[in-house]
Parts: C-alpha cells; sequence; structure tokens
C-alpha cells in the first residue's frame, strides 16, 4: 500500500533496466542488419543464416558487457573509463563466441566463417549495428542514472525539509503544555500530575516515532491519545473525544506524526475559541479506492473565506496543513491527499486519503 520514493537502491534498479532495454534493441537491430543483408547483399546468403549469425554476435556481445561491468578493477577507471574498456574487451570476445555459437547451431565448420565476403560483411554490419546500438543505450543509461541520483537528492532534500516541519510541532505543543502546567502545580496538584505522565506518553511516542520514517497506525492513534489526554486535561469538560480504529487497518504504514497537526488544528481553530468547546472524532476506515483517515470537529467551521487571510486564524493556512501535505506527496506521491469539509451545522472533517 506505501508508495516509497525513489532510494539508492533504485540506481542498480535503473543500471539493470538500461542493460536489459539494450539487449532487446540490440536483438531488433540485428533482424533488421539480417533483413537489409539479406536483401542488399545476395553473396551473404539466407536470410535465416543471417538471423541466426547476427543475433548470436550481437547478443554475445550484450552478455559480455554484463559480465564485465561486474569485474571490480573496472571502479578505477571511472565511468568513461569503463565504458570503454568494457567495449573494447566485448566487442572480439562477442565476435569469437558469437560467430563459434551461431556455425555450431548452423552444423557448420567455424573455419567456414573465413569464407566469402558476403559472411564477412554480414559480422562486419552486425559488429557496426551492435556497437551504435550500446552507444546510445549506454547514453540512455547514464541520463537515466543520473536523473535517479537528482531524485534521490530531491527526496533527501524534501526528507531534511519535512523534518524540519515536524520538529517545529512538537515545542509548539510542549510550550503550550507547560505553561498549563505550571499554573496547574499550585491548583491543582494531583491534576498537574496525571499531566506530567500523559506528557512523558506522548515524548516517548513522539521521540520514537522520530527515528523512523512510518510506523503503524496503531502506533499514530497511541500517541494521538496521549496527545488528545493532555488537551483534556487541559481544557476540561470543554473537549470530548473519540478515536475509531478498525483492527485490520492497525497494521498500515504512514508517516509519523501524519495525524496531530490536523487534531491540532482542530482544537486551535474550531474548539478552543468556541464557547462551550466541542467534540474531536479521529476515525480510519477502508473503502472502494483505499483508506480513509477522518479528523472530524464540532468547532466554529470553516470560515466564509478559507482561501486566505491571517494564518494564524485561518484553519486552511499555516505550516500545520502543508506539513501533512508536503509528507503525503513525499511518500505517497499523487496516490494520497488532504481535504477539508465543512460540517453541518457547525465543523470540519479534514480527510486524508490513501489510495491502494
Amino acid at each position: 500500500m506505501t508508495v516509497l520514493p525513489l532510494t539508492r537502491a533504485a540506481v542498480p534498479a535503473v543500471a539493470a533496466r538500461t542493460l536489459l532495454g539494450f539487449a532487446l534493441l540490440t536483438a531488433f537491430g540485428c533482424v533488421l542488419v539480417a533483413a537489409l543483408l539479406t536483401l542488399l547483399v545476395p553473396s551473404a546468403g539466407r536470410f535465416v543464416d543471417n538471423l541466426i549469425v547476427s543475433e548470436c554476435i550481437g547478443l554475445s556481445i550484450v552478455g559480455w558487457v554484463m559480465l564485465l561491468r561486474r569485474a571490480p578493477q573496472l571502479r578505477r577507471l571511472g565511468r568513461g573509463g569503463a565504458t570503454i574498456a568494457v567495449t573494447l574487451v566485448a566487442m572480439p570476445l562477442g565476435y569469437l563466441s558469437g560467430y563459434t555459437l551461431a556455425y555450431a547451431l548452423l552444423g557448420r565448420p567455424v573455419a567456414e566463417v573465413m569464407v566469402g565476403s558476403g559472411r564477412m560483411v554480414a559480422i562486419a554490419t552486425t559488429l557496426l549495428a551492435t556497437g551504435v546500438i550500446g552507444y546510445f543505450a549506454w547514453m540512455r543509461g547514464r541520463l537515466a542514472v543520473e536523473a535517479a541520483a537528482r531524485s534521490e537528492a530531491q527526496r533527501l532534500a524534501a526528507e531534511a525539509q519535512l523534518r524540519l516541519l515536524q520538529s517545529q510541532l512538537e515545542p509548539h505543543m510542549l510550550f503550550n503544555t507547560l505553561a498549563n502546567l505550571r499554573s496547574l502545580i499550585d491548583e491543582d496538584p494531583k491534576l498537574a500530575q496525571t499531566m506530567i505522565d500523559q506528557l512523558i506518553t506522548y515524548l516517548r511516542s513522539a521521540l520514537a516515532a522520530s527515528r523512523t520514517e512510518l510506523v503503524p497506525l496503531r502506533q499514530e492513534f497511541l500517541q494521538l491519545r496521549a496527545y488528545l489526554e493532555i488537551m483534556a486535561l487541559r481544557m476540561g469538560s470543554r473537549l470530548s473525544f473519540g478515536l475509531d480504529l478498525p483492527e485490520a487497518l492497525q497494521n498500515l504504514a504512514v508517516p509519523p506524526m501524519l495525524l496531530q497537526p490536523l487534531v491540532e488544528n482542530a482544537i486551535r481553530h474550531g474548539l478552543e475559541p468556541k464557547v462551550g468547546g466541542g467534540r474531536i472524532d479521529v476515525q480510519a476506515r477502508s473503502g472502494a479506492t483505499g483508506v480513509e483517515i477522518s479528523i472530524t470537529d464540532s468547532g466554529l467551521g470553516l470560515p466564509a473565506d478559507s482561501g486566505g487571510g491571517d494564518a494564524s486564524t485561518d484553519p486552511t493556512s499555516g505550516y500545520g496543513l502543508q506539513h501533512v501535505r508536503d509528507r503525503l506527496a513525499a511518500v505517497y506521491g499523487a496516490s494520497a491527499s488532504l481535504t477539508l469539509e465543512r460540517q453541518l451545522p457547525h465543523g470540519v472533517c479534514a480527510t486524508v486519503s490513501i489510495a491502494t
């Protein structure tokens, strides 16, 4: 279900796909060479014979290229030097092994390769075509590897930015809780102690989450529960909440602390400014197209014009929601989204959708 971005392991995978493409292009090019030789050089022999010779030589060269690329000594030569060295060695070896195999398949003496200019033209043309195809395949592979490296660099930069945003979320909540604790220590020491216990649970979970890229959804819900317990102690009867996570979705992998900004947003913009407070419900469910996780509140709701304004008062703006959208894009690409909807008679529903 998780769609992961390109990683370092993808670069060798790109190289393997490039070699496979090289082999397919070579095989196709050898068919064209055999057809052209049969039509333009009658002395080259029958099409079937030309095809067998061309394919054997061409694919033998590809095989030697794949084998020689694994030699550790090539690393000392650099990418360009290694390509030249592999080509210079693979071409003659491919020629010798290819034509030997071809003539064995044709049931002819190997020495017959020296007989007839047409046969030599076929072999020379095959070698030339293989070399041209190999050059273009190498250039294509080089561009693919460079694109993979750029994508990896962009992924690492995006990951660093997301971790920075995540580190900004935790102090925001921590400072508010500590400020509340300061007043509770004198007024209600037992309540302050309970809040400290919940804060320890929350911070322990947040620390564990910060060391991994993905966590089970059940861990995300446990952290949300600790956070909401802290907020319920701060707001008293003005805040009630419910968490609903089906057993089938408990092991779903999600980015850590993905949902907390949405819950924070609901409290800050919806419930805290509202006289009497309200309720927050976090629910995960499976649908026809994937998984949906909704955070629904009974707060003030979206303003009439929610497309702009002050980020401190507009629930649709600010780094919290952008943080969620950026993390969804980095981990799932176009397979995930975040939407906000008005609730009737009042409130907001934020929904994270992850396609399967």
